[in-house]
């Protein structure tokens, strides 16, 4: 029967793999996946797939806006320097197996966007020379090219609905929990969401399943705030439902201290690395001083992360944060003199041609800031515009390495053992070393994940997010091949299960009479206002932007004690609406991941990231006892939390970074 609000009908359908999220990663695996469901069935094994995306895939996920660069291209360059720029970027702690995996994998996925209708910028007289036939790009950085990227994501979802076929792929349903197997709480049996267009609940069994549902937004309170809230860094719809929906399953989780504070223009959020990069403009503070080089001492204080070529980005951070400390702020980008001097040699034709660039900077990606500018009366060769340090967000794949703790590839030579002197305090069930068995199977059967998913590796961006799940698409077909005769079983009753998903929407059926105003009421609470709770708790304890992201231990103290009401709150969360229940979905997901951020940096008693947070009581980058993965496993039964350290090991010799 037809559902109807509050009874929603329910939906059961069995697969043996889903993929949940339609970003670059599920796009990858989308198109990867056919080949190798192709080979499986010549061996007599027909398996079935499904992605679910809780938006429409054409504009889903962090590209949604467009990109004006691929920020992951290595060309002729070898995957042990990628490798060794990742590891120095993160302050010395990745998993050089992921990054160098992925640096061998990634160019493929670039030459298939640009196949695909991609146009990427080339050199003068390769116009017309694909990448793949030695196409020589237009660089903005060592590791970066050029791109008009206004479509990106709608070109690369059209190929993955191409290869996946449209019937595979089920739109507007969100994904909100994962499902054990009632045989073995160890593995994954199964999924459940709900439509935000329609009165039904969804229950999915599978064998395998890869969560690509993205980072994790707005749990810190943003700069912009009032009018302008919703314009943020990272999109508002990446509420951590990787990282909470894979803790609760039972998945570990590795580095979710490590957050993300990219420096951005102010309030429109746009892009800066075509100017510093292609334009070569420089930063400076309020007096027109580089404070990359008056501050450039600050940089001996970390070695050897601060002698490499190019700084660290949160030392690059730490080195802006003295400015606005100290009182030389505000920071702008110097527009005037760069576009000033590149037009010195110029033609007016080529002036008029770099102005273009310039502002297609944005249009390919944050249009947003083209209208800050032009309502602010700012002309880039006319005037500066302020830079900012956003609010943290939480990701896997950009400056950042949170995530979860993955198998990966057997051949690089990766530690197969936990030799770290604390290992006795690992939980005993979970596997030791760096790969057993499937790439990027995280620590529990048959839950896969890649993109912002994937831990300890970083600045994958969005080519290596559509690698990574590429590389997951491979994986899971063998993993259910090897399987084919596992019959999957859920824990949970499908009853409980509805009950549980529509809890926000019976608290508003229940209590909407109780008082005159329906958003203020004794017995429910919105779930805009419990989001704000939640980013003013993380904002003033957990090292946001009002404490110039600093904390401590006795501020963290607070934030948990905060954050246990809070998850008591969220149980009253109302939904007068799908749209509100999606938005009441989301929180419960940040909430999760929000604790799980500030027990990581309870538990790191250092600082590795200066310019991301400062921890004030131990104000130090500490190698002698922290150079090493903080992970972690949740208990959703008990609702605690197990941190502990592994061992970090270098694949490959990093000391090249530092001649």
């Amino acid at each position: 029967m037809a559902g109807e609000f509050g009874h929603p009908e329910v939906v059961e359908e069995e697969v043996d793999i889903l993929i949940i999220g339609g970003g670059m990663g599920a796009c990858g695996a989308a198109y990867e996946i056919g080949p190798w469901l192709d080979a499986a069935k010549k061996q007599g094994i027909d398996l079935k797939v499904k992605l679910v995306d809780k938006a429409a895939m054409d504009r889903s996920g962090a590209l949604a806006q467009g990109l004006s660069a691929i920020n992951t291209y290595l060309g002729e360059q070898d995957p042990a320097d990628y490798a060794r720029m990742v590891s120095n970027d993160l302050m010395g702690i990745t998993r050089d197996d992921l990054t160098y995996d992925l640096g061998r994998h990634v160019d493929d996925s670039v030459h298939l966007f640009e196949e695909w209708g991609l146009p990427i910028w080339k050199q003068a007289g390769d116009e017309g020379k694909p990448l793949v036939e030695g196409g020589n790009p237009v660089r903005s950085g060592k590791w970066k090219i050029m791109i008009n990227g206004e479509s990106y994501k709608s070109i690369v979802a059209e190929a993955a609905k191409k290869a996946l076929g449209t019937e595979q792929i089920q739109e507007h349903v969100c994904i909100v929990k994962l499902l054990n197997d009632k045989n073995d709480e160890n593995r994954i049996a199964g999924a459940v969401g709900f439509s935000v267009r329609e009165h039904k609940v969804y229950v999915y069994r599978f064998k395998a399943c890869l969560l690509v549902a993205g980072g994790c937004a707005d749990i810190f309170r943003p700069r912009s705030v009032g009018e302008g809230a919703g314009r943020t860094w990272a999109p508002v719809w990446n509420a951590g439902s990787t990282y909470a929906m894979a803790a609760e399953a039972g998945a570990e989780l590795t580095m979710m201290e490590s957050r993300v504070v990219p420096v951005r223009f102010k309030d429109g959020y746009g892009p800066v690395d075509a100017w510093f990069m292609l334009f070569k403009a420089k930063a400076t503070n309020a007096f027109g001083e580089n404070y990359m080089e008056t501050n450039k001492e600050l940089l001996d204080q970390y070695p050897p992360y601060g002698q490499a070529v190019v700084p660290a980005s949160c030392l690059r951070n730490h080195l802006m944060m003295r400015e606005i400390r100290e009182g030389r702020g505000p920071i702008y980008m110097d527009t005037v003199s760069v576009l000033g001097k590149l037009a010195e040699t110029m033609t007016p034709n080529e002036i008029k041609r770099l102005e273009a660039d310039a502002w297609e900077d944005f249009l390919d990606m944050c249009i947003g800031q083209a209208g800050g500018w032009a309502g602010e009366n700012i002309e880039p060769e006319k005037k500066n515009a302020e830079l900012m340090p956003t609010e943290p967000y939480l990701l896997g794949s950009h400056a950042g390495c949170c995530g979860i703790w993955v198998s990966g590839p057997e051949d690089l030579g990766a530690p197969t053992s936990e030799e770290h002197p604390d290992a006795d305090r690992i939980p005993g069930h979970l596997p030791s070393g760096w790969s057993w068995g499937y790439r990027s199977m995280t620590t529990v059967q048959g839950l896969f994940t890649a993109a912002d998913g994937v831990g300890a590796s970083g600045l994958k961006f969005s080519s290596g997010s559509h690698a990574e799940g590429r590389l997951a698409a491979k994986a899971m077909v063998k993993y259910c091949v090897d399987h084919q005769d596992l019959v999957p079983e859920l824990a949970d009753s499908v009853q409980d299960l509805v009950e549980e998903i529509y809890r926000p929407v019976r608290n508003f059926l229940e209590h909407k009479d109780d008082s005159t105003a329906i958003d203020v009421n004794p017995d429910y609470i919105t779930p805009q206002m419990l989001q704000l709770r939640l980013q003013k708790v993380m904002d003033e304890y957990v090292a946001g932007v009002s404490t110039l992201y600093q904390t401590n231990a006795k501020m963290m103290d607070v934030a948990e004690n905060k954050l246990e009401m809070l998850k008591e709150d969220a149980l009253k969360m109302r939904a007068k609406d799908l749209h509100e229940l999606l938005r009441a979905w989301e929180n419960y997901h940040r909430l999760l991941t929000a604790e799980a951020h500030m027990k990581h940096i309870q538990f790191r008693e250092e600082s590795r990231y200066p310019g991301f947070y400062y921890r004030m009581d131990y104000n130090v980058v500490d190698e002698e006892h922290w150079k090493c993965f903080v992970n972690s496993v949740y208990d959703r039964k008990s609702k605690n939390w197990t941190c502990f350290k592994r061992a970090h090991v270098d694949l490959i010799d990093k000391s090249k970074l530092f001649k």
